[in-house]
């Protein structure tokens, strides 16, 4: 399906309004927030920290090799975001929940790399602590990639029970 001009703009302003929140937030941090550090934002359940990452999700991968890393943590992730990017503007039947998920996905994971590629690591800052329910520490990259699956996950749904499938 051809995509027009207005819906080209508004996909690129949501992936940039996605990259321009993480990259702020991340440097408010860096600014103001001392590493390692512990504030309480809502009782022991809303945690800031400051802390660098050098690999994946929840760290996974900071002790692979830098090679391996650029490979797995920066090759692929960029290829990934170059089909989406492609598909978004150029190729896609997607609307409504489809369209603003993978524009918060394309947004959080250029976010992600743009720092993997300047600095060689990501900073992370929040983390929830409710109950037994303890997550790692994320950015807001993280969120818009979470959000955007959400996003996605209902608008398989309602596409699904709005078919007669």
């Amino acid at each position: 399906m051809q995509v027009t001009g207005f819906r080209k703009l508004g996909i690129l302003v949501l992936i940039l309004l996605n990259v321009a929140c993480d990259q702020w937030s991340k440097t408010y941090v860096e600014q103001h927030v001392i590493q390692s550090s512990y504030t309480e934002l809502a009782g022991p359940v809303f945690i800031l920290t400051h802390v660098k990452n050098t690999g994946a999700f929840l760290g996974l991968g900071q002790d692979w090799s830098m090679g391996v890393k650029r490979i797995l943590l920066n090759g692929l992730p960029l290829l990934l975001l170059g089909y989406l990017v492609y598909r978004l503007l150029f190729n896609s039947d997607w609307q409504g929940w489809l369209l603003l998920g993978f524009s918060c996905i394309l947004g959080g994971g250029i976010g992600n790399i743009l720092d993997r590629l300047r600095f060689g690591e990501v900073t992370d800052f929040f983390q929830l602590r409710a109950g037994p329910l303890h997550t790692g520490i994320f950015n807001m990259a993280d969120v818009s990639v979470s959000a955007g699956l959400v996003l996605i996950l209902i608008g398989y749904w309602v596409n699904k029970n709005t078919s007669g499938a």
